[in-house]
C-alpha cells in the first residue's frame, strides 16, 4: 500500500518537472545580437581631387534641390522564425526614429496644407491680386526708390516655402551673386512668410541699393489655372491626395518654380544657388547633374537652375507630368527624376526646341564632393593652396553656377581660404553688411 501511495506521489512531480522545461523552451526570448543593428555606416572615402567631373549613375545618389536624405544603417533583424525578440527600453528611441520622422513629416503637411487651403480667399478677401502686384514689380511702376533701375533685363525667381525666421546667411548670398551678375536684373522671390514686414526687412539693404528684389505670396490658383496642375491641387486641397512622408513644400515648391517660369518666363534658381555668371546668352536651358562615365550623355538633370522662355511647351509636359505621377512618399521623383524623365522622352522631337546643358554650367561639384569646397588648405600647404585656387579658377571660368548643396552642406563652417569663402566675397554687393566665416545652417 504504501509503494502503491509513494507512486501516485511521484507521477505529478513527473509532470511538473516535463512541464517546468516545456515552459522554459516555449516562453524563452531571444535577443538578437546588437553588433549589426549598432554598427555605424562604412565611412565614405576622401574624394577624389578631380572634382569638377560627374559621378558614374552607379554610385551618385538621388540628385538634388532638394538633396538627398542622410543614410542611416538599416537594423538587422535575425531570420524570421529564428525565435522572438525583445528590444532594451533605450534602444526604441533609436529603432523608431524613422517612424517618428514619418509622422512628424506627416503633421507638417497637414499643417501646410491647411495653410494652402486658405490662402487663396485670404487673398480675395484682402483685395490682393498676385498678376497685378507681380506686373506692377516687373514694370517698376510706383517705384519709390529713385535708385532702381528703369526696367528688368532679365527676370530670376526663387521660392521660400519655410519661415521667414529661416531665411539664412546662405540665401542671402544668393540674392548678392545675382545681382552681382545682373545688376539690372529683378528677382522674385515668392514666398508667404517674406511676402511680410519681417520679409521687406531682410530685403531692405538691397532695395536700398536700388537692386530690385521682393516677395510676393503665391496664389495657386492663378498660378496653376489652364494646366494639369489645376485639378491636382484641388484635388490635394479637398484632402484626396496622400501628401506622403515626403515634405510636402519641397514637392509644392518642385511645381510652382515650373508654373512661374511658365506664366512669365525668365530665371529660376534654387536659394542655396551662386551665381557666377551673367544669363543673358541662355535661352530654354536646363543642367545636366550627371553623365555616363564614358560618354557625353547625360544620366540625371536637376531642376534647381533653369531657363525657360514664357509658355514654353516643355514647362507644360514638366508641369503636366509631374500632375499625373507625383509621389510624396519617393524623394527626388518629383523633382530631378520627374524633369529627367521628361527630357529623356522629348530630347530631339520637333516643337521642343531647348538645350541641356553639361554638368560643368550649373553643378560643377557633385553634392558628394561640395565639402571640400568649405575646407581650406591645412597649415597653409602650398600644394593644396595650389590645387584649390585651380578648382576655384576652373568653376570660375567654365561655371554659370555653383549649387552648394544644402542639406548636404548646410552645417559645414567656411573656413578661411576655401573656395566657397572666396566665392561670396567675390560674389557679395552689401561687402560690408554680411560675413562669411561662419557656420552656416538651414
Amino acid at each position: 500500500m504504501n509503494k502503491k501511495r509513494s507512486l501516485f506521489a511521484f507521477i505529478p512531480l513527473v509532470f511538473l518537472l516535463l512541464l517546468s522545461v516545456n515552459g522554459a523552451s516555449i516562453f524563452s526570448l531571444k535577443i538578437p545580437s546588437l553588433g549589426p543593428t549598432a554598427r555605424s555606416p562604412e565611412k565614405t572615402s576622401r574624394p577624389s581631387r578631380n572634382l569638377i567631373s560627374v559621378s558614374s549613375p552607379s554610385h551618385s545618389m538621388h540628385a538634388v534641390k532638394q538633396e538627398p536624405p542622410s543614410e542611416t544603417p538599416t537594423p538587422e533583424f535575425l531570420p524570421a522564425g529564428a525565435g522572438m525578440y525583445t528590444y532594451f527600453p533605450h534602444l526604441r528611441k533609436s529603432l523608431s526614429f524613422e517612424i517618428e520622422s514619418e509622422n512628424l513629416s506627416e503633421n507638417r503637411n497637414k499643417k501646410l496644407l491647411k495653410i494652402l487651403a486658405g490662402l487663396g480667399a485670404s487673398f480675395r478677401r484682402r483685395g490682393e491680386d498676385f498678376p497685378a502686384r507681380v506686373n506692377e514689380f516687373f514694370s517698376n511702376k510706383n517705384v519709390s526708390n529713385s535708385n532702381s533701375t528703369p526696367s528688368c533685363k532679365i527676370r530670376f525667381f526663387m521660392t521660400w516655402i519655410s519661415s521667414s525666421n529661416s531665411f539664412n546667411q546662405r540665401a542671402i548670398h544668393s540674392i548678392e551673386s545675382v545681382f552681382k551678375s545682373h545688376p539690372n536684373a529683378c528677382l522674385l522671390i515668392v514666398s508667404n512668410s517674406l511676402d511680410s514686414i519681417k520679409g521687406r526687412q531682410i530685403l531692405k539693404p538691397f532695395t536700398d541699393k536700388g537692386f530690385r528684389v521682393t516677395s510676393i505670396s503665391p496664389d495657386f490658383t492663378f498660378l496653376f489655372k489652364n494646366t494639369t496642375a489645376e485639378s491636382w491641387f484641388s484635388r490635394l486641397i479637398r484632402g484626396q491626395i496622400r501628401t506622403g512622408d515626403i515634405a510636402l513644400g519641397q514637392n509644392i515648391s518642385n511645381l510652382l518654380r515650373l508654373c512661374l517660369l511658365y506664366k512669365y518666363g525668365g530665371v529660376y534658381i534654387d536659394s542655396d544657388v551662386i551665381v557666377l555668371r551673367s544669363f543673358t546668352k541662355l535661352k530654354n536651358s536646363i543642367g545636366a547633374q550627371s553623365m555616363g562615365p564614358n560618354s557625353k550623355t547625360w544620366s540625371r538633370l536637376n531642376n534647381a537652375v533653369m531657363v525657360f522662355d514664357k509658355m514654353h511647351p516643355l514647362l507644360y509636359k514638366f508641369i503636366e507630368e509631374f500632375s499625373l505621377s507625383v509621389n510624396g512618399n519617393k524623394w527626388g521623383h518629383n523633382g530631378p527624376y520627374m524633369v529627367s524623365r521628361v527630357v529623356s522622352r522629348l530630347q530631339g522631337r520637333p516643337g521642343y526646341k531647348f538645350t541641356v546643358l553639361p554638368p560643368v554650367a550649373f553643378y560643377p561639384v557633385n553634392w558628394d564632393r561640395i565639402r571640400v569646397l568649405f575646407r581650406g588648405a591645412k597649415n597653409e600647404n602650398e600644394s593644396e593652396s595650389r590645387w584649390l585656387n585651380g578648382v576655384l579658377e576652373q568653376i570660375r571660368n567654365q561655371s554659370y553656377t555653383l549649387h552648394l548643396w544644402n542639406k548636404q552642406s548646410r552645417g559645414f563652417r567656411v573656413e578661411e581660404g576655401s573656395v566657397v569663402k572666396k566665392i561670396f566675397l567675390d560674389r557679395c554687393v552689401l561687402c560690408n553688411a554680411t560675413g562669411t566665416n561662419h557656420t552656416i545652417r538651414g
